[in-house]
């Protein structure tokens, strides 16, 4: 800790490497150790309280983090950006959680944290609101900004959270998480990534055309191509629907350009978005004669899955950030409609950059994904993937090579973009239970003996440990 003289300095250089380096002298713990948490929190420069939620066991904190906009020029702008600290004991373990959208601001524990019996840190993804710069200079979104945050957040509370730190987060936080460790490889002593999507080459997507070939059962899949072609096929009488919808809503169209390609878009992530978020037994509420159903129960359907709401200028706003991203250096998938004719489909799966206003400029950079996909099959340590077996996103996914040590990729039979360790067969969910445990530094010598042994160190709670699943679209990780 640097004493008070010192301070001042470390507030001038708050926006660089230093920023995170000092905290003032009544931050100290004094000889018993029983200095308040919030305390030693917000004695680091840079850090603001938003407030402070009660839950039993633990604190639950929401941050104001000041971040560097440009962490290679650190002098040329802050922003706030938002965090929250689920904090149990300095003598535990921390997880480091992003689900790379908006963070929660209500107390919740990921599936590590509660396998560890640790704290959590949650970041929010630079540039969704409340976290973005003013004025936004987009082209400082990128997956090495990102990480850079992390590794500032990181190397600001290691301080007083000093024991192992896991990084972890699902689907696009999945990705996060492997971002940062090809990045930072030596700040995390183990990463979990779930349902984290790897588009090595953006132009190549013949993967998920073989996925939605098998996936599940073939009345299943007949019963989902049957709804989404019907869609196409009543176009015009269900596009009457939409318009009074989008006016009675106040819903517009600017950014992807028409009512007709928003109507499409949503029709066309109709199945993918059905295997992301269900699963077989859900079929049954599948319309089972899609050519003889009513124009309700195909709009019902449809909305029910996808969403008519989210093509609109309303609906794409808030995922600025992410499809920005898509379009520039994580890629985005295409597939193809054997079951529809083409006289049905005019636009097809439009790309990241309909969905981003024009005033943003974007250019893809296919080297990004590249790097980090040879970084991961050449250089895991400690790495954990998991997927779900009838997840779309999990048709590309992290592999790895002869220089991978102590890391792993595993699949959930029969789950969706919720898998998890739980989901696993029961060898698979011992050895990956053992393998956390032993990262965090907190296996008991029980499971060092007998990775078999191995179990949860904390209770399931409900309350705490419900996954908050982003609202339902396909085109999003």
């Amino acid at each position: 800790m640097r004493k008070a003289l010192r301070w001042l300095l470390a507030l001038t250089v708050l926006i660089g490497t230093l920023g995170t380096a000092g905290a003032a002298t009544a931050a100290e713990p004094d000889a018993t150790g029983t200095t308040d948490i919030k305390e030693r929190l917000l004695a680091i420069p840079g850090m603001s309280l938003v407030e402070e939620k009660p839950y039993t066991g633990y604190r639950f904190f929401v941050l104001n983090y000041t971040q560097p906009v440009d962490h290679r020029r650190p002098a040329k702008g802050t922003f706030q950006q938002r965090i929250t600290v689920l904090h149990k004991d300095t003598a535990r373990p921390t997880v480091f959680y992003t689900g790379g959208y908006s963070v929660s601001t209500t107390p919740r524990r990921a599936e590590p944290t509660q396998i560890v019996d640790g704290n959590q840190v949650s970041m929010e993804y630079r540039f969704f609101t409340p976290s973005r710069p003013e004025p936004a200079d987009w082209s400082k979104l990128d997956i090495w900004q990102a990480a850079s945050d992390q590794h500032r957040i990181f190397t600001a509370l290691k301080k007083i959270y000093s024991e192992n730190w896991l990084s972890t987060g699902g689907s696009k936080g999945g990705m996060t998480a492997t971002y940062y460790e090809r990045f930072y490889p030596r700040d995390m002593d183990g990463v979990v990534a779930y349902v984290a999507p790897n588009d090595v080459v953006n132009k190549e997507d013949s993967a998920y055309d073989r996925f939605f070939r098998t996936v599940g059962t073939k009345e299943c899949r007949d019963r989902l191509n049957g709804v989404q072609r019907e869609a196409l096929v009543r176009r015009a009488p269900l596009e009457k629907k939409y318009a009074a919808y989008a006016a009675e809503n106040g819903y517009t169209f600017d950014t992807i350009g028409s009512l007709d390609r928003a109507y499409e878009a949503v029709v066309l992530d109709y199945v993918w978005g059905f295997w992301q978020y269900s699963t077989v037994a859900d079929c049954q509420d599948i319309p089972a004669d899609a050519r003889n159903a009513t124009d309700d129960e195909i709009w019902n359907s449809v909305d029910t899955i996808s969403g008519f709401s989210f093509y609109t200028d309303q609906g794409l706003s808030p995922y600025t950030p992410y499809y920005y991203q898509a379009g520039t250096q994580l890629g985005a998938p295409t597939i193809h409609f054997p079951h529809i004719e083409k006289k049905y489909v005019r636009y097809g799966y439009q790309p990241p950059r309909n969905f981003v206003p024009r005033s943003i400029d974007m250019k893809f950079q296919p080297h990004a994904m590249r790097d980090v996909d040879t970084w991961v099959r050449h250089n895991a340590r400690h790495m954990l993937f998991v997927y779900g077996e009838n997840d779309p996103w999990g048709a590309e996914p992290f592999r790895l090579g002869k220089g991978a040590r102590d890391s792993y990729v595993f699949t959930a039979p029969g789950m969706n973009h919720g898998a998890n360790v739980a989901g696993l067969v029961e060898k698979e969910k011992a050895l990956a239970t053992a393998r956390i445990l032993e990262w965090a530094g907190v296996a008991p010598n029980a499971v060092q003996a007998n990775p078999a042994a191995a179990k949860p160190l904390a209770k399931f709670d409900a309350k705490l440990d419900k996954r908050d699943v982003e609202p339902r679209h396909a085109l999003r990780p």
